[in-house]
Order: C-alpha cells, then sequence, then structure tokens
C-alpha cells in the first residue's frame, strides 16, 4: 500500500514506522526543511520538503499514486484542504484527517474527508473513563466512537471471577472478546470461567458500555 503522511514531528515519524513494519511504501510531506532532513535520516521513507495543501508539492509527491494519504498537521484548515485536494483533483481514494476541535469533525465528513480523528475526543473520553472506572487500563473508541473498546482488570472480589461466559449474561451488543491470563492471550468460548487478575477485552456500544463495565468490575467500578 502507498500511504502519504502530511505533517510532521514524533507522531510522522511513529506512524512511519508502523506503516512500515506492515509492508507499506511511505511518502512524507513536511513544510520544516531542518525536520525533512532528519526524518529522512531516520526512515527509509521519500521526505519531500513542502507545503502539503499546495497542488504542485502533492504532485512532486506523487499524490495520483497513493492509495491513502493521511493529514495530520497541528491546524485543521489545511488538514481538510489536503484531504479535499488529494481526493478531488489526484484522485486519492482514502483520506484521512486529524482533527483538533472536535465540533470540525462533522464538517470534515460533509466535505467527503473519508475518517476523521479527533485527539481532543480521544483524550477527555480516556480521562472521563480512567476517572470512573479504576479497574479499566485502556479504552479506544473506534468508527467515530460507535464502539468502544475496554482492557477491564479483574480483581479477586470482582462478581465475575468463577463464573462463565455463559452465565454472566452480558446485555446485548456487548462481546468480551479476549482474555490475557498470565501473560498469555486467550480466545475464549461460552464455558471459558473468569479468573482473578484476567484481563478482559471487552467490546461494547456506547449506550451500553457503563452497564458492561460495572457487571464486570462490580463496586470497583
Amino acid at each position: 500500500m502507498n500511504t502519504l503522511i502530511v505533517g510532521g514531528g514524533k507522531l510522522v515519524y511513529f506512524l512511519s514506522r508502523t506503516f512500515f513494519s506492515k509492508g507499506y511504501q511511505v511518502t512524507i510531506i513536511n513544510r520544516d526543511k531542518s525536520e525533512c532532513i532528519w526524518l529522512a535520516r531516520q526512515l527509509k521513507a521519500t521526505v519531500v520538503y513542502g507545503d502539503g495543501s499546495d497542488p504542485r508539492i502533492l504532485e512532486e509527491a506523487q499524490a495520483d499514486g497513493t492509495d491513502t494519504l493521511l493529514a495530520v498537521t497541528p491546524n485543521d484548515e489545511d488538514n481538510l484542504a489536503i484531504c479535499q485536494l488529494a481526493h478531488l483533483r489526484f484522485g486519492v481514494p482514502r483520506t484521512l484527517a486529524l482533527v483538533n476541535d472536535p465540533d470540525n469533525e462533522d464538517v470534515f465528513r460533509s466535505l467527503g474527508v473519508t475518517r476523521v480523528f479527533s485527539t481532543t475526543r480521544l483524550l477527555s473520553n480516556l480521562i472521563e473513563q480512567k476517572a470512573a472506572f479504576e479497574d479499566i487500563t485502556s479504552l479506544a473508541p473506534l468508527a467515530d466512537g460507535k464502539v468502544n473498546v475496554s482492557e477491564v482488570a479483574l480483581r479477586d472480589d470482582s462478581p465475575v471471577v468463577g463464573r462463565s461466559l455463559l452465565d454472566i449474561g452480558l446485555p446485548p451488543d456487548s462481546l468480551i472478546a479476549g482474555i490475557i491470563r498470565d501473560g498469555r492471550p486467550i480466545i475464549p468460548r461460552g464455558s471459558t470461567a473468569l479468573e482473578p487478575h484476567d484481563r478482559l477485552i471487552v467490546i461494547t456500544l456506547p449506550e451500553n458500555h457503563g452497564q458492561v463495565l460495572k457487571m464486570l468490575a462490580g463496586n470497583n467500578a
């Protein structure tokens, strides 16, 4: 897959490393010349110096041969312009934009951006859920916030310890998708009994998220 990333900083560096590990080809556009030199030395990516909202720079970066473009600059307006140019002028089929102001999410979607990620919304959700449920060790909203994936640590007194998944009776649209037990991943079945210190990978919808966590963690939630 050919991936074009517009932006800079450690975020672009780590994204590029992740994509390389998956076998992707990566091109980076960055408007900071010194940062371009650093990225070119650290990565095997093609690095283009310039403004990613300039059609000439997108052309130089061969945007017309790109499968996916990520716009992750600090400015929402730039990210929107980059995605629109990439899609409308260069035919990039999939565009993803970082949005700093959550109020811009719907605007970006209505203007054709394929996927929108709001760091503010992600962080606020994490902080809120961490504060409310001390046994949650991680939480990631997916599908534009329509699905939550949580990791829940069971204590000795958790109400589901010793019970099988069939006996728990989780509400509809919720699922225990995996268990980490003594450092080993387990794909659970209905007969799988839960044990103290299990770490559960839980998938829920936002509307039943709190109910499911309460069922699993009890008074510790």
